[in-house]
């Protein structure tokens, strides 16, 4: 199981590699359509990572075991309103 800085370290790369993509499409060394598929994967991977920190802190502050917490499918934290 991850600890909050291994996911925190996660959201540090993802961020990195989206700004990667914006900066590689702008200079024309990526076409828009892989740019698209490529940056959804990394928001939604980035939304299951902010999701598992957030189960992680509730746990917590609840006087339970942040490790208990799952982390969530695609599908389902992409459907949270915010």
């Amino acid at each position: 199981m991850a600890d909050d800085l291994d996911i925190r370290r996660t959201i540090t790369s993802l961020v990195d590699e989206e700004k990667d993509l914006r900066s590689r499409l702008a200079a024309g060394g990526l076409s828009a359509s892989d740019e698209h598929a490529r940056l959804q994967a990394v928001e939604t991977e980035l939304d299951r990572c902010w999701d598992l920190l957030r189960q992680r802190d509730a746990l917590r502050d609840a006087g339970r075991n942040p490790d208990d917490a799952q982390v969530r499918p695609g599908s389902v934290v992409e459907g949270y309103l915010e």
